[in-house]
């Protein structure tokens, strides 16, 4: 399993204490938001695979499948190391036309198109901690922090 950091790794902890089949986990991290609600179209990458993939099972596993941009970056990178079967889970795939050829294989759910946070999801670094996915809403940040919360 090859979670994208960050905010993939609450969704793989829960998957992998999930998956009875032995397996082992590494990570891949990449940055396409920067700190706004929207792609900047860019994908760079931030950190590399530390295990070997060639000749190996891998699950790519996703938070959420936004344009495809990010995911068709990562299966072209991942695939380049000439893995045996390369799948994506994604715990979200947005309800939007993705970039062609990239569908994820395993999909948690369903969603609008709106940008989400919690459940290791952010916006510039804050909500990740959330133990929920919640919808980011343009009232919602100026509730929260007038909150005092």
């Amino acid at each position: 399993m090859v979670s994208i950091l960050k905010g993939g790794i609450v969704f793989l902890s829960d998957l992998m204490r999930a998956v009875t089949a032995a397996h082992e986990i590494d990570f891949l991290a990449v940055s396409s938001y920067g700190s706004g609600t929207r792609s900047s179209g860019r994908v760079r990458l931030l950190h590399d695979l530390s295990s070997e993939v060639r000749g190996r099972d891998v699950l790519l596993v996703e938070d959420v499948v936004d344009t495809g941009r990010t995911l068709r970056y990562l299966l072209d990178y991942v695939e380049l190391r000439q893995p045996a079967s390369l799948r994506v889970c994604a715990l979200l795939a947005k309800s939007i036309d993705l970039v062609p050829a990239v569908q994820p294989d395993l999909i948690g759910f369903q969603i609008p198109n709106r940008f989400v946070i919690g459940y290791g999801m952010d916006l510039a670094g804050q909500y990740r901690h959330l133990p929920y996915v919640a919808a980011l809403g343009p009232e919602w940040p100026v509730a929260f922090a007038a909150s005092g919360s």
